[in-house]
């Protein structure tokens, strides 16, 4: 399906009221650059014809300018030497080929019109060009993240990630009172063992109280 008819359509047309309209704008803009593009190739592809023919003209151009002149140093020679028939007779030459040599003149103006035409419309679809092709990149970007919203939307309604969440939960609060058990263990285990630490250093200090009084009971007996 063609979107332009021809390559006017495509310079003057407004690529974001296009896509505005679209119900599918990221194929829509695909569509758009490879008509831009198949455009460009053809366009181009009339530039390089044109110049072929505009050297063919230049060519054909010195070769009736060269005749020309060939023509009237013919008539000079002639009048030299008297023979005004002859040169007439080349000056009516130089006159038929001096009428080619004009209406090639202006062939070659009407080329070099057309070619500063082709160019301007070139730089105009290749601006157009490198419009879309930056709007495609958007419409991708813009595109992608609307779906990953979406689907990001669907996995948040999800029952079974909300069921996986509850078991989540479920885990962490036993591992939390698995950790709590642990630590209340470890302080009940600290707490015993002060208090045989304690038994300890009051039995020590006993055995040390009574070597003492042993000690002065002994100097009073002597």
């Amino acid at each position: 399906m063609s979107i332009f008819s021809r390559l006017s359509d495509i310079i003057n047309s407004n690529i974001s009221a296009l896509l505005d309209k679209a119900e599918n704008p990221e194929k829509l803009i695909r569509m758009v650059i490879q008509e831009m593009e198949d455009t460009l190739v053809e366009v181009r592809s009339s530039i390089a014809k044109v110049i072929a023919e505009k050297k063919t003209l230049t060519r054909r151009l010195e070769q009736l300018r060269s005749q020309a002149e060939d023509w009237e140093y013919k008539a000079e020679l002639a009048l030299s030497k008297e023979r005004d028939d002859l040169a007439r007779a080349a000056l009516l030459e130089k006159a038929a080929i001096q009428a080619r040599l004009e209406a090639a003149e202006s062939d070659l103006f009407k080329l070099d019109e057309t070619l500063d035409k082709l160019d301007s419309e070139v730089n105009l679809l290749q601006d157009k060009l490198n419009d879309a092709r930056a709007r495609q990149k958007t419409i991708v970007m813009r595109t992608r993240a609307t779906s990953t919203r979406r689907d990001v939307r669907k996995q948040l309604g999800n029952k079974a990630i909300d069921n996986a969440m509850d078991k989540f939960e479920y885990y962490e609060r036993k591992i939390d009172l698995m950790e709590g058990q642990i630590d209340s263990d470890e302080l009940e285990q600290r707490g015993l063992q002060a208090e045989f630490d304690e038994l300890a250093r009051g039995e020590k200090i006993d055995q040390e109280l009574q070597q003492m009084k042993d000690r002065l009971q002994g100097g009073k007996t002597k």
